[in-house]
């Protein structure tokens, strides 16, 4: 067996492309319209999947956009996507530079949660060893749920 991709609805294609494109860094790795299911799928990988996603020989992330108006709501019942990142604090500072709120912050160099514009939960955890704590990560308090 082979984990293959996670699909996600989303409301908005664009401010979704941006928060995971822009603000994380994903690569677009296909795109398909169809005109006749009035919608569009597009792949993205990480960065350091990128080669072995374009040959379909690592784990994406599948975007459906339904081109007809349709609400999802409770994003947590999905679970969550997990990415392993360089620098925690770095990406945490850059997402919540650009309005993203980080609902469980990286107090402990790890681990921290965030959500996509639709409300889906994303976990980053710190690549290699945890960095050392340090402010003002460490004493922030949980925003929301994740």
């Amino acid at each position: 067996m082979q984990y293959l991709h996670t699909m996600i609805r989303v409301s908005n294609l664009d401010d979704t492309l941006h928060f995971f494109c822009d603000l994380l860094g994903m690569v677009e790795i296909s795109r398909k319209d169809s005109e006749q299911g009035r919608f569009t799928l597009v792949f993205l990988a990480a960065p350091e999947d990128e080669a072995r996603a374009r040959e379909n020989q690592a784990p994406m992330v599948e975007l459906t956009y339904n081109w007809d108006p349709e609400e999802y709501t409770g994003g947590r019942n999905f679970g969550h996507l997990a990415f392993r990142v360089e620098n925690i604090y770095e990406l945490c500072d850059k997402l919540q530079a650009n309005g993203v709120t980080i609902n469980r912050p990286p107090r402990d160099g790890h681990m921290a949660f965030i959500r996509t514009p639709d409300n889906i939960s994303i976990e980053l955890l710190q690549k290699g060893d945890a960095l050392e704590p340090q402010e003002p990560w460490a004493s922030m308090g949980n925003t929301g749920t994740w």
